[in-house]
């Protein structure tokens, strides 16, 4: 994904329906009035990201008027967001969707070496840099290794049921862990196979990363989530 750095709702719907996306090109050509993207009760949806057990005492930043801002510290090294559209997929049809909210919770490794890029990447967009501006400064902090693979041990938890991850994501998906590697086929982690938990994102060449998801089967308030057809 070009955005290794987050939820990649784009590479879920396609990887689950099929590259349906396509049929959503041109709803969402630039980005919506940011009064769009606020989001009430911020904090609390993304502390739903993780079990309580996690995000009670992890680190939450909400979305402020340029870029993202300490709601509350935490104490566990988990730092829990709601991720706003341009999270997606320069390709995505939902990049500027103003309805996409993700809630994650990212550990300690990945909160270090991978959460930055999207916090950069928010503070670009707010000062109101478009899509090929967005993509263009992408490239120049690969090239300049501001951007670089993700930490071994990596990962994140999406286990909200108030996400919002796109359209052509069913709004929420399902219940998600999220690893991020250096970049590798995804048949290394037997991704995308029949019978198989674990898919694979997208690598477009842009950022030197790949994204695994392995489903679960509970939301974070304990609710059973519908199992996943392998």
């Amino acid at each position: 994904m070009t955005n290794w750095v987050w939820a990649g709702a784009a590479v879920v719907a396609g990887l689950a329906f099929g590259g349906a996306a396509q049929g959503a090109q041109g709803l969402y050509p630039a980005m919506a009035p940011i009064e769009q993207y606020a989001s009430p009760d911020e904090a609390a949806l993304a502390r739903s990201a993780a079990p309580p057990s996690i995000s009670n005492d992890a680190e939450v930043l909400v979305l402020g008027a340029h870029g993202y801002e300490t709601a509350a510290k935490g104490k566990n090294g988990f730092v829990c967001i709601v991720e706003r559209s341009w999270a997606d997929d320069f390709a995505s049809p939902d990049f500027w969707n103003p309805k996409t909210r993700g809630p994650i919770c990212f550990n300690a490794v990945s909160a270090r070496s991978v959460l930055p890029t999207y916090l950069m990447r928010t503070e670009w967009v707010l000062a109101g840099a478009n899509k090929a501006q967005l993509l263009a400064r992408t490239k120049a902090a690969v090239a300049s290794g501001k951007v670089k693979a993700p930490e071994a041990g990596a990962m994140c938890f999406m286990l909200s049921k108030g996400g919002y991850l796109g359209d052509d994501a069913g709004g929420h998906w399902r219940p998600h862990l999220m690893f991020f590697t250096p970049r590798m086929p995804a048949a290394a982690w037997g991704a995308n196979l029949p019978g198989a938990p674990v898919m694979g994102g997208a690598d477009s060449g842009v950022d030197p990363a790949t994204v695994f998801y392995v489903p679960v089967g509970a939301w974070s308030d304990g609710t059973a989530a519908e199992p996943m057809k392998m």
